[in-house]
C-alpha cells in the first residue's frame, strides 16, 4: 500500500493517547526533507486541533557556535554529530516528556547566520504532540544514544541520494557559498555525516518513502 501524507497525520496524531505528551522525531540525512515534512506535518495536525496543540521543535538550535567550533577545532567539520550538544537536545527532550511547565523554550537555529538562537522557540503547557526533527535522532553512541528513549517514534526521511545532493547544493548556495565551495562542502563534510545516518536508517519506526518526500518537496512554499 503507498503510504500517502494523510496517513503520516493520522499516525502523529495517534501518538497522543489519554492526553498525555508525546515527542514524535524525524531523522535523515541533510537535505533529505526533514524540515519540510515537519513543517507540513504540523501545519496540517494545528489545523484539525486547538491552538497551541502541536509544537514544531527542530534539533539545529543545537548547534554549537562557530566561537566554541573554533576553540574545539572542529568548525571544519561543522554539521558532524560531534558539533552539536547532544546531551542538551537530550534534556530538552526529558523536559519536554516531563510535561511540568507552562512553558518551555527551545534554541532555534538561523541558516543566515548559520547559529544557534536561545530561547527562540516557545512550547505551550497546551502541546500535546512535538514534532522534532534532526540529523542524528538514531545514533547509538554514548553522547546521541539517550535522545531514542525520549522519542516516542522516529521517522526515517528517506529521500534518493542524486535528489538530495540536488537539494543540498542549492541550499549552499542560497546561503552564501559559491557553487564550487557548495559542491565540495555537500560531497565532502555533508557526505560523511549523511553515511552515518544512512548506518542508522534500520532502528526507525517507519521509513517515508523518496516518492512521498519528491511530492512534498515540489509544493511552493
Amino acid at each position: 500500500m503507498t503510504l500517502e501524507f494523510a496517513d503520516l497525520v493520522h499516525r502523529a496524531r495517534s501518538l497522543v493517547r489519554d492526553g498525555r505528551r508525546a515527542v514524535l522525531g524525524i531523522a535523515g540525512a541533510p537535505a533529505a526533507g526533514k524540515t519540510t515534512l515537519a513543517e507540513e506535518l504540523v501545519a496540517a495536525v494545528a489545523a484539525d486541533t486547538s491552538p497551541g496543540w502541536v509544537a514544531h521543535v527542530p534539533m539545529d538550535g543545537f548547534h554549537l557556535a562557530d566561537a566554541e567550533l573554533e576553540r574545539l577545532g572542529l568548525r571544519s567539520v561543522k554539521g558532524a554529530p560531534d558539533t552539536f550538544d547532544a546531551l542538551g537536545y537530550a534534556a530538552l527532550l526529558r523536559r519536554l516528556r516531563e510535561d511540568a511547565d507552562e512553558i518551555i523554550y527551545a534554541p532555534g537555529f538561523e541558516r543566515v547566520i548559520e547559529q544557534p538562537i536561545a530561547g527562540a522557540i516557545g512550547v505551550p503547557r497546551s502541546a500535546r504532540l512535538i514534532v522534532s526533527e534532526g540529523n542524528y535522532l538514531l545514533v547509538d553512541d554514548a553522547r546521541w544514544g539517550p535522545v531514542r528513549s525520549l522519542l516516542d517514534e522516529v521517522w526515517y526521511a528517506d529521500l534518493d541520494r542524486p535528489e538530495r545532493l540536488h537539494r543540498l547544493i542549492d541550499r549552499h548556495r542560497r546561503f552564501g557559498k559559491d557553487e564550487a565551495a557548495a559542491i565540495v562542502w555537500a560531497t565532502g563534510t555533508d557526505e560523511r555525516n549523511a553515511e552515518i545516518i544512512a548506518s542508522t536508517r534500520h532502528r526507525a519506526d517507519l521509513l517515508i518513502p523518496a516518492a512521498l518526500l519528491h511530492r512534498l518537496g515540489a509544493r511552493p512554499s
